[in-house]
């Protein structure tokens, strides 16, 4: 199968159900269409209904679009790997979690954009986007007291993923964090999340080679 996405600097939607494949070691391809380029959007209506990505292309060539119906697409399909969290509770937790960070979290969008290649420290303590920082470790600090950790939920999954690119946002802009905040942070930054780190610089170079 075939992942749709575009820049790994600053596109959070794809990084989710990007990190999901590569940390359970799922095959796909990678197919990336580059954001601001002439033909950016032809290319991407030409595998994504909505015109934008990601978007996950099945084996039979059927489409599937937005990161969370691509990640529980995935995981219907893998069932054998806990995406979501197995206990019943446990997983309607992991979902409310997971659409909350879809659906919400505006000011936090607006104003600390993912630019894993941004360092602005201090950016991040605008009283505007406090509200949206506290909400964040409110809920780390939930799943991570009734799990135990490492994650979320216990072991890497879907609600993981979502929350990824936030945590890509708090490296850049530095807002203030509590210790268990900045642990989990940490965490985060795992095999898969590097490798996307170091796909963005690779994607740097090639734009300054252009």
């Amino acid at each position: 199968m075939k992942l749709v996405i575009s820049d790994k600097n600053t596109s959070s939607w794809s990084m989710r159900p990007w990190l999901l494949l590569k940390h359970f070691g799922i095959p796909f391809e990678e197919v990336t269409i580059r954001f601001n380029r002439p033909d950016t959007k032809e290319r991407m209506l030409h595998y994504s209904p909505s015109g934008k990505v990601p978007c996950l292309i099945g084996d039979g060539g059927e489409a599937v679009w937005e990161s969370l119906a691509i990640m529980e697409t995935i995981a219907e399909q893998y069932p054998q790997h806990a995406m979501w969290p197995r206990d019943g509770v446990a997983r309607a937790h992991a979902r409310s979690f997971s659409t909350e960070m879809h659906a919400g979290f505006a000011d936090l969008r607006a104003k600390m954009p993912m630019e894993i290649c941004a360092h602005a420290p201090g950016k991040g303590a605008l009283a505007e986007m406090q509200t949206n920082v506290a909400r964040v470790e409110a809920i780390w600090g939930e799943c991570l007291e009734k799990s135990g950790g490492p994650f979320l939920f216990g072991e890497f999954g879907i609600a993981d993923a979502m929350f990824a690119p936030v945590v890509m946002r708090f490296n850049s802009y530095a807002p203030a964090l509590r210790d268990v905040s900045r642990a989990y942070a940490e965490r985060i930054t795992a095999p898969a999340v590097a490798e996307w780190i170091d796909g963005v610089k690779a994607e740097k170079a090639g734009d300054v080679a252009r």
